[in-house]
């Protein structure tokens, strides 16, 4: 089976599902995407990898990680090996005093890992086949935003928070991260790189 690298693309409101998301992960050497719509909680997890962003506490899929490394396991891969009905299948790759061993998971927790543990994300030209499509970024009419724009304002709307300045903006995403509201926190990041710009 040969495997082909994916690269995470965007994270999106959901067009098709209400209160879900759509993580799109692109072909490394190509034009197709792979869109897999996820939970709130799953997308949470991956944007504020994503972005940078450091809760105070650690969240589920950072305890996992703080988990493996104390017992010395490593995260080799993540490879997405089935589609079937609409759901995609995933399994970690993991290694522990050189024995391999694969485990399954739900794709959004596997790329929520591997994006901690900075691990390739796989797949098959089967699976690209099946769900692959091409999605032009710049066509108004696309399903994904890009993940700094998560919300869908263009450069030319203003955020809610353009009104604030950014001593207030430092303050408001500080208070954010220890609230553990991380999509409000990303959207006062974004209205500070906008104004760096």
């Amino acid at each position: 089976m040969q495997k082909i690298r994916l690269n995470i693309l965007g994270l999106s409101v959901s067009q098709t599902q209400s209160g879900a998301y759509a993580l799109v992960l692109a072909e490394e050497n190509g034009e197709r995407r792979i869109p897999i719509i996820i939970g709130p909680v799953e997308a949470q997890a991956i944007a504020i990898q994503l972005e940078g962003l450091k809760p105070p506490r650690p969240l589920t899929h950072d305890l996992f990680k703080n988990m493996a490394l104390a017992f010395d396991i490593a995260l080799l891969e993540v490879t997405i090996y089935k589609l079937e009905e609409g759901i995609f299948y995933s399994e970690l790759l993991c290694e522990q005093d050189g024995k391999e061993v694969k485990i399954d998971s739900r794709t959004s927790d596997a790329v929520a890992l591997a994006l901690r543990f900075r691990c390739p994300i796989y797949t098959t030209e089967e699976i690209l086949r099946k769900s692959g499509i091409v999605l032009d970024l710049e066509d108004e009419d696309s399903p994904v935003r890009n993940v700094s724009n998560s919300e869908g304002f263009s450069e030319n709307e203003s955020s809610p928070y353009a009104q604030y300045s950014s001593t207030e903006l430092n303050e408001m995403i500080n208070e954010a991260i220890q609230n553990e509201d991380y999509e409000k926190a990303s959207l006062i990041r974004d209205e500070l790189k906008k104004r760096k710009k």
